[in-house]
């Protein structure tokens, strides 16, 4: 049984398979829907159904009150539909979103490669294309472990028969575990996507700050090749954070890189290396790097930040107060499911 929704204010329409949930049919037929965790605890996807009959699924009772509920709010990650329906969204589309459909593919490993000790690079190859821009993430079915786990695309969207994915090893994460210890070469895993709305604001003039920790390099990494292949002309500057040099991976590929365009300064930063002689960079965390460099003046940059939700903060915190604020700063916090328990607010919210 397949239903129609209506998504108001724009009219656009979608089919719905039964069981499938709003989101899902949506993000499939090139129809945005804002949303974030996409497993009904952030509430970023709330619609207001306006007629039909929906269910409203798994959704938080923290994301969605039970006086929200009698007024007709739905999750629409959550939210499967039992007849036709109108809902009223929010489609406010940023004008730089190309808004790819997502689709689903079989994904090959061809190649896994130690990045750091507790960092793994692994590359697919996918049975079909995947049209996606820099900055989005894929959704990837784990053998033995329950639902999909989420991951940032590094390679450039020009390769875009492959996907590269920097995964790091979480203390006790089923699905992190498995693609350390028993992902192999030849491998076939379901994958959709393209998912996300980081990505670069092509649209919005300033010089480039990217800041990163640990596997939230992958973004990035993605983003500066694609700006790079395309000629973009805007002084582009990454910081990477790591703890020590062990953990500081694919820092010669960048320096490489930053020695062949005139445009890429790369600054690495590692917060643990007060014993370490053999360091000559930044000694201390990313955002006090970024500081350093820049003298604690963002003005007229766009920010771009990626990695665990303590580095991301610090960084606001620090971009804001050196004259940098909410519509130039842009982010993708790398979180597990334990994170997922105890939400973290972000500073860009806060009055400082």
């Amino acid at each position: 049984m397949t239903y129609t929704v209506t998504v108001e204010p724009t009219g656009e329409q979608i089919e719905v398979e039964e069981g499938q949930t709003i989101l899902q049919a949506a993000l499939r037929q090139s129809v945005w829907i804002p949303f974030a965790c996409g497993h009904g605890l952030c509430a970023t996807c709330k619609v207001t159904v306006l007629d039909g009959d929906v269910k409203v699924g798994d959704a938080s009772p923290f994301a969605l009150m039970e006086s929200e509920r009698d007024d007709g709010k739905v999750l629409a990650c959550c939210a499967t539909v039992e007849s036709d329906v109108t809902i009223e969204a929010d489609v406010d589309v940023d004008e730089d979103f190309k808004g790819y459909a997502v689709e689903d593919f079989n994904a090959t490993v061809t190649k896994i490669v130690d990045l750091s000790p507790t960092i793994k690079g692994v590359h697919f190859s996918l049975d079909n294309s995947m049209t996606f821009q820099a900055g989005q993430y894929i959704n990837l079915q784990l053998p033995s472990c329950d639902g999909v786990r989420a991951f940032s695309i590094a390679n450039a969207p020009s390769n875009n028969q492959e996907i590269e994915l920097h995964i790091r090893k979480v203390e006790g994460g089923a699905a992190t575990t498995y693609v350390h210890e028993q992902l192999t070469v030849g491998d076939t895993l379901p994958m959709s996507g393209p998912y996300g709305q980081f990505f670069v604001r092509d649209s919005q003039p300033g010089n480039l700050i990217f800041i990163a920790g640990g596997s939230g390099l992958s973004s990035p990494q993605s983003m500066i090749l694609d700006l790079l292949e395309k000629g973009d002309q805007r002084q582009i500057t990454l910081f990477q954070g790591a703890r020590n040099q062990e953990e500081l991976y694919n820092s010669e590929f960048f320096n490489d890189l930053a020695d062949k365009h005139d445009n890429l300064t790369y600054i690495p930063a590692l917060n643990d290396a007060d014993d370490d002689l053999s360091w000559e960079g930044f000694k201390g965390f990313v955002h006090e790097a970024a500081k350093a460099h820049f003298d604690g003046r963002f003005a007229n940059h766009k920010a771009y930040l990626c990695g665990p939700p303590p580095m991301i903060d610090a960084a606001i915190t620090t971009l804001m107060q050196g004259r940098l604020f909410e519509k130039d700063i842009f982010m993708e916090k790398f979180l597990t499911a334990a994170d997922g328990a105890d939400e973290h607010r972000s500073a860009l919210f806060k009055k400082i």
